[in-house]
């Protein structure tokens, strides 16, 4: 039987834990199929990328979310709704695309004693994310630098800052929803509001995986309950997964073999 192709498209890519946990999952369940990385630079050719690969789907990271959207043939409701895709599977030459970074947000937050939520950020990530929080019945509160990106988040009816005009004030839970300490040791804001309102959070999250970014530090340091994505990424990896293999498998089954990725 031939094997099926997947990827992850982004940039950075070479960091992802994406193909050892799918890899780990096909190979644990028998199913004939590999999983690689491809840095794709210009999210403008991700359509073009993904048929010259010969792929069967793939997983797309920062920064190409709402351009794999505007890649796709079909969306699932919600992926229409956010305007960001994450997981795309080809069926008879159509791109059918999905967003499984809200359900795995919603999952990874759960240890968390939160109802008010303050989300850093206002990109690809961002927009599924405050919606699924929404949907939920969190409150959440978006915090940008500029307000151009809030515009659409606005007329949504989020409650939405700058950082010039943003007053800190108690929040459950702050998120990290940008790339800020991915590359770099930068902060997703500036340190003088991150400390206001560490000094009063319930608890920190970044969506960042694998490594102890600087706002993460900065959290410990002030003794919050806190965690990385690594959660967000396993359970959007499981409900990918399903998308790629057609649903024969259940959600248990592939997060059992997915975890052993994060063993190694």
């Amino acid at each position: 039987m031939d094997r099926e192709l997947f990827a992850i498209f982004g940039d950075p890519v070479s960091h992802s834990l994406s193909p050892m946990m799918h890899n780990e999952a096909f190979h644990g369940l028998g199913y004939p199929a590999c999983y690689t990385r491809y840095r794709l630079i210009d999210g403008d050719t991700l359509r073009e990328r993904f048929f010259s690969l010969k792929l069967q789907g793939v997983n797309v990271t920062v920064p190409h979310k709402e351009a794999a959207h505007r890649a796709c043939d079909l969306l699932d409701p919600f992926a229409r709704k956010v305007g960001a895709v994450n997981t795309i599977v080809e069926r008879d030459g159509r791109l059918h695309g999905y967003n499984t970074d809200a359900p795995g947000f919603l999952k990874a937050i759960a240890p968390f004693d939160a109802r008010e939520v303050l989300c850093i950020g206002a990109g690809g990530t961002a927009r599924s994310t405050v919606e699924v929080l929404r949907e939920a019945g969190y409150r959440v509160t978006i915090l940008n630098r500029g307000a151009e990106r809030l515009a659409s988040f606005r007329e949504a009816g989020f409650a939405v800052e700058t950082w010039e005009s943003f007053r800190p004030r108690a929040f459950d839970l702050v998120v990290n929803l940008t790339s800020a300490g991915l590359r770099d040791e930068s902060l997703p804001a500036p340190r003088e509001i991150l400390e206001a309102l560490f000094s009063r959070a319930g608890g920190a999250m970044d969506v960042i995986y694998g490594r102890h970014t600087p706002f993460l530090a900065l959290a410990e340091a002030y003794g919050l309950p806190r965690k990385d994505g690594s959660d967000m990424l396993l359970y959007q990896g499981v409900l990918a997964f399903g998308h790629f293999t057609d649903h024969r498998y259940s959600e248990e089954e592939v997060e059992s073999w997915m975890r052993r990725a994060f063993e190694r």
